[in-house]
């Protein structure tokens, strides 16, 4: 018999609860990436970035006076009402110092301090973009082809299902709050992939090393031993994770809330996947022993 643990929750009695949720999240994600897409920042779409402290001047006024004078005109505001954040596409690729001069007349008596400005050319942009996603596309093949060595090939592919989720379920959470998308958004994309395998793998370790254990289980019972066997494990490195990145959004500034923010989600999302989906598709795919122990006579 199974030594008894601190907690008996019957997780996976509400899969197909969680299934449907989970499938409406990802489709409705997936609409919002193709129709509304993400607030590309700077890095990836080009062109100029200023940062300026007003007057008591609204974001429409400025608004109204740019908009006649350049192609595209995007303003926000960057912390506080008085700081302004000022992105707009360049005329004819011209250079960022005639773009900043350019503004800084147009606004001046309106605008008490031009804190920075910056300058991606088209370049550089489109080529940021495609290296970015390189850098993604690497790393989860990376991944997966790890979790498909490592386990056997209904472990890979749950773990294939719950990693997808999260980066997707985390892309439209970005996308419907317009954060802005930028290179520290791609990092905490990959940190979110890492975070999300290791909490899978953490609990599949338990399952194939129960499996072994108990061959008179099903994987059903079983999944639902070996999550309760690693909650404390799972819950105490989540809530510590969390609290780190709290302490960024809070007070690390306005640089880094894109970061933290993908970051915040990417945790709650690869948790909850950890447990309802990347299991779920283990009982779905009915594993038993003898795959497990056919797979470790081939190793």
């Amino acid at each position: 018999k199974i030594k008894p643990v601190d907690s008996d929750y019957q997780f996976l009695n509400f899969r197909k609860n969680f299934y449907i949720a989970s499938g409406i999240a990802i489709f409705l994600s997936l609409l919002l990436l193709f129709f509304k897409g993400l607030n590309l920042g700077i890095d990836f779409k080009g062109g100029t970035l200023i940062e300026v402290s007003t007057n008591n001047t609204n974001i429409g006024e400025l608004r109204d006076i740019l908009s006649p004078n350049f192609n595209e005109v995007s303003l926000q505001e960057f912390g506080d009402d008085q700081t302004i954040i000022i992105r707009l596409q360049n005329e004819n690729n011209q250079e960022s110092i005639e773009t900043v001069n350019k503004v800084k007349q147009l606004i001046n008596d309106k605008v008490s301090e031009f804190r920075r400005s910056e300058f991606v050319g088209p370049t550089v942009s489109s080529e940021l973009l495609w290296k970015g996603f390189q850098a993604v596309s690497f790393a989860l093949i990376a991944i997966l082809i790890y979790i498909w060595l490592r386990f056997e090939w209904q472990f890979g592919f749950g773990a294939v299902v719950a990693l997808t989720h999260d980066v997707l379920f985390t892309l439209g959470v970005l996308s419907i709050l317009n954060v802005e998308f930028s290179l520290s958004t791609i990092a905490a994309v990959l940190t979110i992939a890492g975070y999300s395998i290791n909490d899978t793998v953490v609990i599949f370790d338990r399952v194939r090393e129960n499996l072994r254990k108990y061959s008179d289980i099903k994987i059903f019972e079983l999944s639902n031993i070996s999550i309760n066997e690693t909650l404390s494990r799972t819950l105490i490195t989540s809530i510590t994770t969390l609290l780190a990145l709290l302490s960024i959004f809070f007070f690390g500034g306005e640089i880094l809330r894109g970061f933290s923010l993908a970051m915040i989600f990417g945790v709650i999302f690869g948790t909850y996947s950890s447990i309802y989906i990347a299991n779920s598709v283990l009982v779905r795919l009915n594993v038993t022993q003898k795959a497990v122990l056919k797979d470790d006579d081939k190793n």
